[in-house]
């Protein structure tokens, strides 16, 4: 099993105001050549979006786009004609394919927004942009599909062979994850508490990848709330 940590206070910062944005991933103007992805899990922005605020429409094409949000709603528009809100607790799927354009914008006037934006490179060029969301009730003590190349368990398509998971765990518990594609990689992403890997330490906004292994157990230190994205390599 080989494995990289990802210190939550080793990430870029961007403050612009209205946005305040960590990058896992080099993103914009935060570039370091040894931090550019995970295998093709390309983009992990965990985002403060000031009320009433967003981002204007704009362009995207030949990228998976997960969307996460952990408090307040997204409204979203986009060139397919949806007009949608996603609340915490809902996934937004889409892939951008040969081209939309949308736009993101808190819908609350009074409250932050907090969300996660996740990218993943697809399996093929150009393909029919698609789009879904889903409310996803998450169980105890076990990981939840969420994202997967074929709605498995009742979970989003993406055209990617990638598998994105949460699970919610309580303190003291030890678990695993499994999986579910031989030989992708596994990216652990702690969105709160504290959680014990291989004798490594991680706390919120930590993660850890992890690769040539079919498995990972974990301890569960504090009552945590953890996101598994499963990706090939290359």
């Amino acid at each position: 099993m080989n494995r990289i940590i990802h210190p939550a206070d080793d990430r870029g910062f961007a403050d612009h105001g209205w946005l305040k944005a960590q990058h896992s991933f080099s993103f914009a103007d935060y570039y370091r050549p040894d931090r550019m992805s995970f295998g093709l899990l390309r983009v992990l922005n965990d985002d403060e979006i000031a009320p009433g605020m967003g981002f204007g429409s704009h362009p995207h094409n030949n990228m998976e786009i997960v969307t996460v949000p952990l408090h307040g709603a997204l409204v979203h528009r986009d060139s397919m004609g949806h007009e949608e809100t996603v609340s915490a607790g809902e996934i937004q799927a889409m892939s951008a394919g040969s081209g939309i354009t949308h736009s993101e914008y808190n819908a609350s006037d009074s409250e932050t927004l907090r969300l996660l934006q996740l990218w993943v490179l697809p399996r093929e060029q150009n393909v029919t942009p698609q789009y879904d969301q889903k409310k996803f009730d998450l169980g105890s003590d076990v990981f939840t599909t969420l994202v997967s190349p074929d709605g498995r368990s009742g979970s989003l398509r993406i055209s990617q062979d990638a598998i994105f998971s949460r699970g919610v765990f309580s303190a003291g518990l030890e678990a695993a994850y499994e999986v579910q594609i031989p030989g992708n990689g596994m990216y652990l992403f702690i969105i709160s508490g504290r959680v014990s890997i291989d004798g490594e330490n991680l706390g919120p906004r930590d993660a850890v990848g992890i690769t040539e292994t079919e498995s990972v157990s974990f301890v569960s230190e504090a009552a945590s709330d953890i996101l598994c994205i499963e990706v090939p390599m290359m």
